[in-house]
């Protein structure tokens, strides 16, 4: 009860690092967490929920047990230790403890995304001026287009080398390898 009449952590994070927000159409309960996080480890969560007193608890358990810990530690956080450190949940209750063990989830989730960086340069990619004579003729590439300024080829970057080689081209020019 306590949890419901003082929920802790309410709230929005501006420019939070993970936003993770859950839903139930059956009972209409809604859940979003909000993330930050600072070596590996939450410095601070805030919740906004819609839905029943449960919910509400719920939202303010899983923050309080989320705050401070790893984020390998908060993944382990689950549906039933939620409900266990309310004291239980009534049967018909039970799925408040999924949606916030789930937001927390699906905040770690989408912070863990925006984490990744891109393993390979994208052929799309503009060739850049300064690396840049046209393999065909040797002329330079004045466009960031990647177009060759003397014999007019459309250039692009081979994924694997990155060096120039002519757009469409089945096998790069300077590795051989295939496109």
């Amino acid at each position: 009860m306590d949890h419901f009449q003082n929920p802790r952590n309410v709230g929005v994070i501006k420019n939070a690092d993970g936003v993770g927000k859950v839903g139930n159409p059956v009972c209409g309960d809604v859940m979003a967490f909000y993330i930050k996080v600072k070596d590996n480890r939450l410095v601070d969560i805030k919740f906004q929920t819609f839905g029943c007193g449960a919910a509400i608890a719920v939202s303010s358990m899983v923050s309080e047990m989320a705050m401070g810990k790893t984020i390998e530690e908060a993944l382990q956080i689950t549906n039933k230790s939620v409900a266990k450190e309310l004291g239980g949940l009534p049967k018909n209750k039970l799925h408040c403890s999924n949606l916030g063990a789930d937001a927390l989830h699906e905040a770690i989730k989408n912070y863990k995304e925006k984490q990744k960086t891109p393993e390979k340069v994208t052929p799309e990619k503009p060739i850049a001026k300064e690396e840049c004579s046209c393999p065909y003729c040797e002329g330079s590439i004045e466009t960031m287009e990647g177009i060759c300024g003397t014999c007019k080829i459309e250039l692009e970057e081979c994924p694997e080398c990155g060096k120039p080689t002519k757009k469409g081209e089945e096998k790069c020019l300077h590795c051989g390898a295939k496109k």
